[in-house]
């Protein structure tokens, strides 16, 4: 449960202009649709990725990191690092069976001929999309364990995108019908509520000394 008291302390800290731009941020955030990346060797591409989670309105990104233990690129984040919440795993089927346990399909992105375009995937049901490597895509674990297949229509030569630049595609669309839809793909109001807190303790420097002397003066 959050601890009503303690947030309205911590937004009284902030300006009023913050606390309007928190409340309009969380109006368009989900959790119906997150992000997955296996392995990016490259870690600014998943800084990049991070980055069109936040926004786009995705407050959720998983991160694999089986093979390449690396840190988010802050700047190529832009400090959306802030404002989405990371899940790293050290293995695909740890990722795969959290991400299942909690109701998403998982959806492989891909560029094979015979998988789903953007615009016939069906956005009702809560999807974890994946996104795989640079050089190799995503592993054989994901493709087996997909239960569905999503990639982007193309009309060139070339028969793949960047990473970043391909989910930035994908989350843009498939957002954008969410939000245009009549599904319910909301936060609940405990899950704006812990958005609340943490972005309040995210935007305050010195956080670490405020927190000591709050608790000091009311916890009993």
């Amino acid at each position: 449960m959050i601890d009503l008291e303690y947030l309205a302390f911590l937004e009284n800290i902030l300006t009023d202009n913050r606390k309007e731009k928190f409340l309009k941020v969380l109006e368009n955030r989900t959790k119906h649709f997150t992000i997955a990346v296996e392995d990016i060797f490259q870690m600014h591409n998943t800084s990049a990725v991070m980055r069109s989670c936040e926004i786009f309105g995705i407050q959720e990104l998983n991160v694999i990191e089986q093979r390449y233990g690396k840190s988010i690129d802050k700047e190529i984040a832009m400090g959306a690092q802030k404002w989405v919440d990371i899940n790293t795993f050290d293995s695909i089927t740890n990722c795969l069976d959290t991400l299942k346990s909690k109701g998403y399909q998982i959806i492989a992105t891909t560029p094979h001929e015979n998988d789903c375009l953007m615009e016939d995937f069906d956005i009702s049901k809560p999807s974890a999309l994946f996104f795989g490597t640079e050089r190799d895509g995503l592993s054989e674990e994901i493709l087996q364990r997909a239960d569905g297949f999503l990639k982007i229509p193309m009309v060139g030569f070339t028969e793949s995108l960047n990473i970043s630049v391909s989910a930035a595609i994908i989350i843009q669309n498939l957002t954008n019908r969410l939000r245009n839809s009549n599904i319910d793909w909301h936060l609940s109001n405990e899950e704006i509520l812990e958005k609340r807190l943490a972005w309040a303790k995210n935007s305050i420097k010195d956080i670490k000394r405020i927190e000591e002397r709050y608790f000091a003066e009311n916890v009993k």
